[in-house]
This record gives structure tokens, sequence and C-alpha cells, in this order.
């Protein structure tokens, strides 16, 4: 071998050793074992959504701990239940979109199921976006014992709230032994009860929200006043409204995005493999020394995270709706398997980085089924970049108490919430709040 091509081969050696944390971080997945740190980041941000990079280059004053540590594991393979995957099979191929005059989307012909298995052509992204609202989940999910949400700005004054739910599908239910409808579901797709428990001067305050078999037909929101004894009607123009006292808006809960598809379009953007909290143990997940300090972002105690394939959206306010709604666009990630929303940034109306939304969505019992993605167990933070301030709620306590689905909500931290549709799930409940 002559001296210039030994010298050449030396370069070319040196230069494919250089680049290998490139080519690792340019992979289908990420090995389970790794570790992402604030020294290495950079080689896997190609996983990593908008925000959460964001938070590793520690531009804005929420950023990452200098000791941040996530840990992969190897990818769950959990399926929705058999119900849904059989109603998507029956019923998808009849679901149509239909335009309406006002430049709103809706849909005809949907039963049950996964509205859109394969999301495609020039509407994918609000195809997407409608998968996300019809996922599948539990017909009723319920807190065992109470959620606790901290509200945190930068001088570190953290106030905590506690919160009861019940969130029950009344239509369009994919459950073994249910029907698609219930006979006293009164129009009604899906009902969303929350109640603070504490701090006591805000104990009782009670949100409702009910969203109707007809999609064109604005949700309904009621909220309990306890000072005054009686509810309260919200208008339907207040989806921008903080929800009971945190740094969401009532258009935020439930998987990064609580629903109202006919207000919104969606732009396909791209595919994008992003990692995700998936697995925890419940009294991992609710010991607070498990979490970084000033973030309370999850520590490797909480759980291993894990590659997820997703799609990623833009979603905004049609045009003829967008004057004075807060959101200028949404971009959300979609997890393909689950439908569930693993993150979203947000932007102002001038299209400004606003906040990030987390959503690690803990995979858990369903009575009669495998684990689910998608039973109400959580880990969410949403944080305020503008106003430096965030609220990070779970769904689990230090005994490992957290939500149950269906069945288990007969006695959920002795509540029956499986045979009080009534007080729980409609508006006449709101009358017995304090008695």
């Amino acid at each position: 071998m002559t001296g210039n091509r030994f010298l050449l081969l030396v370069a070319l050696l040196v230069t494919l050793l250089s680049t290998r944390p490139v080519i690792a971080a340019e992979a289908d997945t990420l090995p389970a074992g790794t570790v992402i740190t604030m020294q290495n980041w950079q080689q896997y941000k190609n996983f990593l959504p908008d925000g959460m990079q964001k938070f590793f280059a520690g531009d804005y004053y929420w950023k990452f701990p200098a000791d941040i540590q996530i840990v992969i594991g190897p990818t769950s393979n959990y399926q929705v239940n058999k119900t849904y995957v059989e109603n998507t099979e029956k019923y998808a191929n009849q679901v149509k979109i239909v335009d309406l005059p006002d430049g709103q989307h809706t849909l005809k012909g949907y039963v049950a199921g996964r509205p859109f298995p394969n999301p495609s052509g020039t509407r994918k992204g609000w195809e997407i976006l409608v998968d996300i609202w019809y996922r599948c989940v539990p017909y009723l999910t319920c807190t065992t014992d109470s959620i606790p949400a901290f509200l945190t700005d930068r001088f570190g004054h953290r106030t905590v709230e506690s919160v009861k739910s019940s969130y029950r599908r009344m239509g369009h239910i994919s459950e073994p032994g249910m029907p698609i409808y219930l006979a006293d579901g009164q129009g009604i797709d899906f009902s969303e009860w929350i109640r603070v428990i504490a701090p006591e001067q805000t104990k009782y305050l009670t949100n409702l929200t009910l969203y109707y078999l007809d999609p064109a037909k604005p949700e309904d929101i009621f909220l309990f006043i306890p000072a005054l004894r009686r509810s309260l009607r919200l208008s339907t123009a207040a989806r921008c409204s903080p929800f009971i006292g945190t740094d969401l808006t009532q258009d935020d809960p439930r998987s990064g995005w609580n629903g109202g598809i006919t207000r919104f379009d969606a732009t396909f953007l791209r595919d994008q493999k992003i990692i995700s909290m998936v697995n925890a143990n419940p009294k991992a997940l609710g010991t607070l020394a498990n979490y970084y300090p000033v973030l309370f972002f999850p520590t490797p105690k909480v759980g291993k995270w894990e590659v997820r394939d997703t799609w990623v959206i833009d979603v905004r306010r049609i045009p003829q709706q967008r004057n004075g709604y807060c959101y200028g666009k949404q971009i959300i990630w979609v997890d393909k398997i689950s439908g569930n929303a693993l993150w979203k940034d947000m932007y102002d109306a001038n299209l400004k980085y606003w906040k990030s939304d987390m959503i690690e969505h803990i995979a858990s019992p369903v009575p009669g089924q495998d684990l689910q993605y998608e039973t109400t167990n959580f880990w969410q933070g949403t944080y305020d970049m503008q106003n430096d301030h965030y609220t990070v709620a779970l769904s689990a306590d230090p005994a490992g108490q957290w939500s149950v689905a269906n069945e288990d909500c007969k006695n959920a931290g002795g509540i029956d919430y499986f045979d009080n549709v009534k007080q729980y799930n409609t508006v006449a409940g709101l009358a017995q709040v304090m008695r």
C-alpha cells in the first residue's frame, strides 16, 4: 500500500468514527439503555419534539437541569381493545367528511372505532385530529384518590390543587359487552366531570363539559361555584379561559387536545419518531421525590422512555373563528397506534412560541382487558414560557393509588361513579355537589 493510499484510508476511518453518533441519531430507533443527557442530547434531537429541544437548549427560563437523564427502554406493543378494532373494521369505510358553509368540517356516518384508520390525502391532518378525539379509551375512568396539580412560578412559589374526576363516554362506545350508545345518553358523546378538593378556598368548584354526538353542536360547559351555591353555564367562546385555575385552557385537558373538531383545521407536517413514557409503577409515579425539583420533570426512578412513531400536525382555528382565540397554532405529535397526543407546542395569536405541553400516557389495567394505552393515568406538564409559570399534574399518589376504569369505578375511593351517571356526568348532578 502506497503512503498516499494509507493516509487516505486513515482519514476515511477517522471520519467514520467521528460521525458515528450522528449515524446513531439518524437510525430508525434508539437502543434500549441509551441515556440522553445535557452533554449528548443533540445527537438524539431527531427523536425529540421541538419543545423538548428548547428545554435542552436552555434559551428560556424553564429548562432541563444539568444532571437530566432520560433513560430509553424497549418500545411497548400494547394493543387497543378488540371491540375497538372490530368497530373500526366494520364502520370506518362509511365515515365521510362533510364541509359546512362557514368553513367548518364535520363527520357523516361515524358510529364507533377509529374514524380514519389510514389518514391520507389533502385532509390527512384533520383526519388525524379527529382520530385523537375518537381514540380508544375506556367508557368510564375515575380517580380513586385525587389528582394533584402543582402550580409554580419562577420564584418558586407553589400552589397545590387536588381534584377528583370522572370521564364517561356515552356514545360511540367500543367496549366489550357494552352498547355503542347508552340508553340514557341524551345525545351526549362524552362527559368530563372534575371537582376541586383542595385548597379549601376553592373546594367543591366543579367543572362539567358535555360533548354531543353531533360534532357540529357546540359543547356545553358548566361551572358550579361554591360561593353562589349554584352552577353557571359558560359561553362556548370561553375555551381560552383557565381550566380550574391552571395553566391549561378548556381546550387543553385530556390528551392535550380537548375536542371541538368542527372549529379546527389541521395540516399534516411530517412523520417523526419521538420519545415518550408509557410504563411506570403507580407508586413511583406518585412519589414526589422521584422528580427533578425545580422543573418537576420525572427522573429515571419514575420510568423509562421509549421511541414512539408519531404524526406531526399543525392545528389552527378555522379562519372565521380565529379572531380572539388564544392559540395561533398548536403543533401536536400524535401516537400512530393509540391516537394519543404525546406532546404539544402552543403559539400565541402572533405565532410566537408560548407553551409546551408534555403528556405522558401511562398504560394501566382495564377490567377484562390487557394493559391499555389510555386510561387517564398520566404525568402532564404544561409550561408557560412567556410568563414563566407551569402546571404539573400526575394521576397517582405515593401509596400507588391511581385512576381506574369501567367496573373498577364502582368503588373508587369510596365513591360509586359507575352507577351514579346522573350525579357525576350530567347537569342535574351539579345541584348535589354540596349536599
